[in-house]
């Protein structure tokens, strides 16, 4: 959400003005209301869908504040928000459900319906009920009882922040394409989130799990998130290596990109029967070729997720890395202060240094 207006204490902020305009700047701190919560930040991150907000591929207002991945403390808490004290540690995931509509109690926490401010901040978008604001000192989080997940006192802020969107997301592609063990699973591309699907196609009990990526720091870490092979596309013919190292087809793929040309790799890719899980935001037209499809008669299956969110979800996600199933460490490879985040955008995108999370402490 963004900040209510105050005529009280300010706090810095990084702030969309107009695509390839973000600025670091002084804005109200947010007082929370009925059901709220002010958490201030501890560590946040930089997320893809930033990098799409300030190329101006997502339409935003100006005057956003940018982030959804806080980790931070109870500030504040407004009335009616119970079972928290002031000075918890809390994780809260990038889409903050209210509990109580239709979607949430189907249990499609992604697909909330009352994301009013988050609509209406994005530009008329609809991404469920996002949070966003995270990249700043403190955070207004809407629905407070149903989104404020206690942190375990032996997990640090670097252990669960990226919690809060990449592995809810990556592990939910898994978990949409209902992943069975043994299962043959592809998964393009090795970034964060596909770095995450991989880890989650292990976890479901995949057999044998493929990557698709180019860049050697990141073939090398989807082998340590569980890939048995990981394949160049600008080395091979994906499409045919895949086919060959799985006797006629991967069972599920996973794309994890978010363009024509690998979503459609993936669909050529798949055996009969098998499932596409896409967990690409589409910025153009997506097209499906007929061919690709087998002119609908493969019994082929098309998924898509949103990342699930609420507090349950975060605990469930915080006990895989409590318990040492999970270890997303290895994932952060940059850390910077929040007074440089200008920097940091600058890394991140350009993905300089082997970068695939930073790390933002205010």
């Amino acid at each position: 959400m963004t900040a209510r207006p105050s005529s009280g204490p300010m706090m810095r902020a990084n702030v969309f003005h107009r695509p390839n305009d973000i600025r670091l700047e002084e804005v109200p701190r947010p007082r929370a209301g009925l059901g709220e919560a002010v958490v201030r930040i501890t560590l946040t991150t930089i997320c893809g869908t930033d990098l799409h907000i300030l190329r101006g591929e997502y339409p935003v207002k100006p005057g956003l504040v940018i982030g959804h991945e806080p980790v931070g403390v109870i500030e504040e808490l407004g009335e009616g928000v119970t079972g928290y004290e002031i000075g918890d540690r809390v994780l809260t995931g990038a889409i903050t459900p209210c509990g109580q509509c239709r979607a949430c109690l189907s249990a499609q926490w992604a697909q909330c319906g009352h994301g009013e401010h988050a609509y209406e901040a994005l530009g008329g978008w609809r991404f469920g009920n996002t949070i966003n604001g995270a990249q700043a000192e403190y955070l207004l989080v809407p629905n407070a009882q149903t989104n404020l997940a206690k942190i375990p006192y032996e997990l640090t802020d670097e252990q669960v922040v990226l919690l809060a969107d990449i592995a809810s997301t990556g592990f939910s592609g898994a978990e949409s394409a209902k992943i069975k063990i043994g299962d043959a699973v592809l998964v393009f591309a090795q970034g964060s989130i596909g770095l995450c699907a991989t880890a989650g196609a292990k976890l479901m009990g995949a057999g044998f799990i493929i990557g698709v990526e180019s860049d050697p720091a990141r073939m090398k870490m989807s082998r340590q998130m569980g890939a048995n092979v990981v394949l160049d596309p600008e080395e091979c013919d994906v499409e045919a290596e895949v086919k060959r190292l799985t006797s006629g087809g991967a069972d599920v793929a996973i794309e994890a990109l978010g363009l024509q040309v690998t979503f459609e790799t993936a669909l050529r890719s798949l055996r009969p029967g098998g499932t596409l899980s896409s967990l690409g935001v589409y910025s153009g037209k997506l097209a499906i070729p007929y061919d690709a499809f087998a002119a609908g008669i493969g019994d082929y299956k098309i998924v898509t997720t949103l990342c699930p969110g609420g507090k349950e979800r975060m605990r469930r996600l915080m006990s895989l890395v409590q318990s040492g199933r999970f270890d997303p460490l290895p994932l952060i490879t940059h850390r910077f202060s929040l007074g440089e985040i200008l920097e940091a955008y600058e890394l991140f995108g350009s993905r300089r240094d082997g970068v695939l999370k930073v790390a933002i402490r205010p």
